[in-house]
């Protein structure tokens, strides 16, 4: 593996420009030192930055990118689209198949909503909870991280708490006084916060398979037990699949699980990897939105028409190919397999969490069920172990606090590859 002088030249340049000099925090490497790579290109399992060095990578841009990068039939539904214009700020025949194509996958979604971001989608579904119920509070999750939105900063995961900051300057007392937030996968401490806000509580949202604190399952009696409580209070109970949404099952963690939630956020997999987000539920809630009801919430850019050809694209294979999620699961599991064997060779014991193609090793030898067994975790040895991959030509995700994506773009050669340089990473930082 080279070294990296363009990028270290070019970090130099940008932290005179750009705050941090990144455009998002986890991307500074701040959490396992050294200084970010600057990707020029990427294809299929691989990403190539400015200095010519070559990466597997299991971020797949946070997710979307199931298909591996430049998805051909992504990438021909884009070139096909863009002569056409690229922004019109005016309905589209798109949107209306994109919507169509959505409701028939997601169970809970009758009506949808396309915004530009999973923090837009959020923060609107939040919006929409509260007009519908007329209830100003929400209980959110230690550990879950609902985007950049003021009411989601509170006990935050992902690059809130790499940072060490999981309560944000700029967050004001009132909104956070209107935000609870109970461990993950504790029915009983939810219980007590509706209890003790009898008839103020309009949503509870949450990740339904947590991916900000590291990849953490849902307990089976955890979601279901949200859905009765939520049912019973009159409270809206929303999903958070911007991570799972399509990449778990064609329906999501939702359809993976058997639970309903009454709303549902989406994030960049319905534009191919584009800047997109959506949100959508049942009609009786979405029908308080504007212009159909009282609650506000517009954009020029929502419905894009480039994102939403990149949507269509990946959607329609997805939904005709249904193949892909048994590919997936056999892939994530041979790797799974891998690592659990290096480590009984290496005498290890660190914690592994897997639903679908998502994953996590933890650097702990507890369980890891919530936020609290999460930071058990010992960051600065995953410090170490990223960067003795990332000298190995594998590209993780930065931060011990976020889970791992394979895409259909990793074969069997790859999988070996990967497991190979995980022993031998794993070696080094026990030395």
């Amino acid at each position: 593996m080279k070294t990296a002088p363009i990028s270290e030249e070019l970090f130099q340049r940008a932290q005179n420009f750009i705050p941090g000099g990144v455009n998002s925090p986890v991307r500074a490497f701040r959490a396992v030192g050294g200084n970010p790579r600057f990707i020029k290109s990427a294809k299929g399992a691989y990403l190539y930055d400015e200095d010519g060095n070559r990466y597997m990578e299991f971020i797949n841009s946070w997710g979307p990118m199931i298909l591996g990068h430049a998805a051909e039939i992504v990438q021909e539904a884009v070139q096909q689209a863009i002569p056409n214009s690229l922004s019109f700020g005016a309905p589209t025949r798109k949107e209306v198949e994109i919507a169509e194509l959505i409701i028939s996958m997601v169970p809970s979604i009758e009506k949808v909503r396309m915004v530009n971001s999973g923090t837009e989608a959020t923060m609107s579904a939040i919006r929409v909870a509260r007009g519908f119920t007329g209830r100003d509070k929400m209980i959110k999750f230690e550990g879950c991280y609902h985007g950049h939105g003021d009411s989601f900063l509170i006990a935050a995961g992902s690059g809130a708490i790499t940072l060490g900051v999981p309560d944000s300057p700029g967050v004001t007392k009132g909104t956070a006084n209107d935000t609870l937030t109970a461990p993950y996968n504790n029915l009983q401490a939810v219980q007590t916060l509706v209890d003790a806000n009898k008839d103020q509580i309009a949503a509870i949202i949450l990740e339904p398979v947590a991916g900000n604190m590291g990849l953490v399952q849902p307990t089976p009696e955890f979601l279901q037990g949200l859905r009765d409580l939520c049912t019973k209070e009159g409270i809206v109970l929303i999903f958070d699949e911007v991570m799972t949404g399509f990449r778990l099952s064609p329906g999501g963690a939702q359809q993976l699980y058997g639970v309903t939630p009454d709303m549902t956020t989406l994030g960049k997999i319905i534009g191919g990897g584009m800047p997109v987000g959506a949100y959508g539920g049942k009609k009786e809630i979405m029908d308080f939105v504007a212009p159909a009801g009282p609650v506000y919430q517009a954009g020029t850019l929502s419905g894009n028409p480039i994102a939403m050809a990149a949507g269509m694209a990946m959607l329609t294979y997805l939904k005709d190919n249904p193949q892909v999620y048994t590919q997936l699961e056999e892939t994530t599991g041979n790797i799974i397999a891998g690592m659990r064997s290096n480590m009984q060779k290496l005498g290890l014991n660190y914690t592994i969490n897997q639903v679908g193609s998502m994953f996590t090793v933890f650097f702990t030898d507890k369980p890891v069920t919530d936020f609290e067994s999460a930071k058990t975790s010992d960051t600065a040895l995953f410090g170490r172990y990223f960067n003795e991959m990332l000298q190995r030509g594998i590209y993780l995700a930065p931060s011990q606090y976020e889970a791992l994506f394979v895409s259909t773009a990793i074969t069997p050669e790859m999988v070996n590859e990967y497991v190979q340089a995980n022993f031998d990473a794993l070696q080094a930082i026990q030395g």
